[in-house]
């Protein structure tokens, strides 16, 4: 995996098999299935899979479309989770009641709500499987099935967090251990990890690590305190120019960052970690810590692992520009699950969300889309708890900044909007299908207009 690749690339499901049958209908690069339609409630159609940022934002905009008795939405969680704002909760600038909210106070009014979860998909029949084998059918798919943590396939976890000086921000069970880990830190190594896979908030391993270092200086430790970064990356981010910005943060605050290292075991009873050196495999280091942050492995959610919509990696199959898949015209991936070759944030879904909205209208109307997804991803990295370097870039890794100044800069202004202006902006803008990422204020700004 290349270094921009793991960087581009801020909920597990049970395995499927899925469904093929003689006598398959083909389809022509624009034409669409057609499907004998179900008993109600066995039909939709829009049908979406998943609950997260994707699925909600998409529903909304659905249900806008083709009226909420339409729509349907297969999410089996009970909670809808802001999960940007974990980096801030581990950090302990939020509490974790503030990135949850009920999943039936963010499902569009009216939309069927279907608590369940999708154990196989058969796009050649224009239908899903669901537990106890229910079967319902579509028009149009939405897959927004997000992306699994996988802690098990590093040795000694998940168990290992029964014990204290480790944490995660990426689960909700974990990310309150980090705080807890961060507060009982007395001397030693405080080591922050990032994984041989792809990620979702490639950004998120290391913000933790400025916040860590923050909280130490405050609270007097930081001389008693070894800060390391261990990193599988070969660079510290996949942009040069806020890559640039952070190696001058790095070394102005003394951390540590070891490249190609890759996290392979926890002893947590010895509060032991063990890295593989990815440039000479099998030859391993041990790091006593005082406190460890953990980043998990991650991969495409299992029921897309083997299945006709995903690439031999397991991640849906959608044309990079117009997110409709490549072979089923009537089935459209968005956010974490897709090959899309960008970063997997929310501020990629939100400008995602604009693209397929318009996609999915042309399709309706047998007509060829013509929006085009640029890649645009944003990663606010906080490098302190009033500072953030605002990264934004396109799929050639390149800066797609918004406002008229130098973003590489640490900022106020900018984790401001991180920690207060975006989470109102999510709940109430994106999840509701109103905002597709910062465009339109991109180009005002360009025009001069303010």
């Amino acid at each position: 995996m290349s270094a921009i690749g793991a960087v581009s690339s801020c909920f597990c499901l049970h395995p499927g098999v899925w469904l093929l049958k003689p006598g398959m209908q083909k389809m022509s690069s624009f034409g669409l299935h057609t499907a004998a339609r179900c008993a109600a409630k066995d039909y939709y159609e829009v049908l979406v899979l998943g609950g997260g940022a994707g699925g909600i934002a998409m529903s909304a905009r659905m249900k806008r479309k083709v009226g909420a008795a339409n729509v349907a939405v297969v999410e089996p969680s009970k909670t809808h989770y802001y999960q940007p704002l974990w980096t801030l909760v581990g950090g302990g600038a939020k509490q974790l009641a503030a990135s949850a909210r009920p999943m039936g106070s963010v499902m569009p009014k009216g939309v069927e709500w279907i608590k369940s979860q999708v154990t196989a998909l058969d796009p050649d029949k224009n239908c899903v499987w669901l537990e106890n084998d229910t079967k319902v059918s579509y028009k149009y798919l939405i897959i927004a099935l997000g992306i699994s943590l996988h802690y098990e396939k590093i040795k000694g976890l998940p168990e290992g967090f029964n014990h204290p000086k480790i944490g995660s921000n990426y689960s909700v069970q974990t990310v309150e251990k980090t705080w807890k880990a961060l507060q009982d830190f007395k001397e030693g190594n405080a080591i922050f990890t990032f994984p041989n896979t792809p990620v979702k908030c490639a950004g998120a391993p290391q913000k933790i690590m400025y916040l860590s270092d923050a909280y130490l200086r405050k609270t007097g430790k930081r001389s008693k305190a070894n800060i390391m970064f261990n990193t599988a990356l070969g660079v510290i981010f996949g942009v040069k120019k806020y890559a640039d910005a952070l190696l001058e943060v790095i070394k102005e605050r003394n951390l540590a960052v070891n490249y190609k290292c890759n996290l392979i075991e926890v002893r947590a009873d010895k509060q032991e970690a063990v890295f593989e050196n990815l440039d000479k495999p099998g030859v391993t280091e041990v790091y006593q810590y005082e406190m460890l942050h953990v980043t998990p492995p991650m991969g495409p959610p299992a029921v897309l692992i083997n299945s006709p919509v995903s690439d031999e990696s397991g991640w849906v199959d959608v044309d990079k520009e117009t997110l409709q898949h490549k072979k089923y015209p009537n089935v459209f991936g968005i956010g974490d699950c897709t090959n899309l070759p960008t970063s997997r944030t929310a501020a990629a879904v939100a400008a995602q969300s604009g693209v397929l909205d318009k996609t999915i209208s042309l399709v309706m109307k047998n007509e060829l889309p013509v929006k085009k997804y640029d890649g645009y991803t944003s990663c606010p990295l906080v490098t302190g708890y009033n500072k953030v370097i605002l990264a934004e870039f396109d799929y050639n890794a390149q800066p797609l900044e918004t406002f008229p100044i130098d973003q590489s800069k640490e900022r106020a202004t900018m984790y401001l909007m991180k920690a207060d202006m975006m989470p109102l902006l999510y709940w109430n803008a994106l999840l509701k299908g109103y905002w597709g990422g910062p465009a339109p204020v991109r180009k005002l700004m360009h025009l001069g207009l303010k």
